[in-house]
């Protein structure tokens, strides 16, 4: 009777919950970059969009990767492009733009991170942006999330929109327009000649 070998099959599951864009720091590969691309399903892109206030989210993609930075940090470096559709500043019509951003983000110890705060505090060096205090966790969803939030036009606005004279004052007080702003305008300008008469 002959024997039948049966081989051993070995299934290697992912460290990482990649689904989710949840990545644990200490399953992370400290020898080469951890690749990742996002691109959410329609119920996913719904949802961003209602987190974020927006008509309509389309072609979201967020690609990348994590990278060991130094003996304790970790870099994530990737391109996110997505199709939002906003509510138009004026006419409240939808107003579609296309993003292209490039993201960053460093994650280091949160003792290191206090010190590079409290040295920028002390000196006229800009304040990092970009570094954040390591967790347990690598989340590239929120990292997706908040780079979309800061990369929307802050002000959408339709071809065909036209911006009208906005008039501000407090409560009790006529409001100044720019016709009424016109004379003094014109009184300026009778005193820079007066004041230099070489010029006029």
């Amino acid at each position: 009777m002959s024997r039948i070998q049966v081989k051993e099959i070995t299934t290697i599951m992912p460290p990482n919950d990649e689904i989710e864009g949840q990545y644990r720091v200490a399953a992370l590969s400290t020898r080469h970059p951890t690749r990742f691309e996002i691109t959410p399903n329609d119920a996913g892109r719904k949802e961003i969009a209602r987190e974020l206030g927006l008509l309509g989210l389309r072609k979201l993609r967020f690609k990348g990767q994590i990278a060991p930075k130094g003996k304790r940090g970790w870099i994530l470096t990737g391109d996110l492009g997505a199709t939002v559709v906003q509510a138009c500043v004026v006419t409240t019509d939808p107003v579609s733009t296309r993003i292209e951003t490039e993201v960053l983000r460093r994650y280091e110890p949160e003792d290191l991170v206090f010190q590079a705060q409290e040295a920028g505090s002390e000196s006229e060096m800009p304040e990092d942006d970009s570094l954040e205090p390591l967790g347990e966790v690598i989340s590239v969803n929120d990292v997706l999330r908040e780079a979309l939030s800061l990369a929307l036009p802050t002000y959408p606005r339709s071809d065909t929109a036209e911006m009208g004279e906005a008039v501000f004052a407090d409560e009790g007080i006529a409001p100044m327009t720019d016709d009424d702003a016109k004379p003094f305008a014109g009184l300026k300008s009778l005193r820079d000649a007066l004041e230099n008469p070489d010029k006029s």
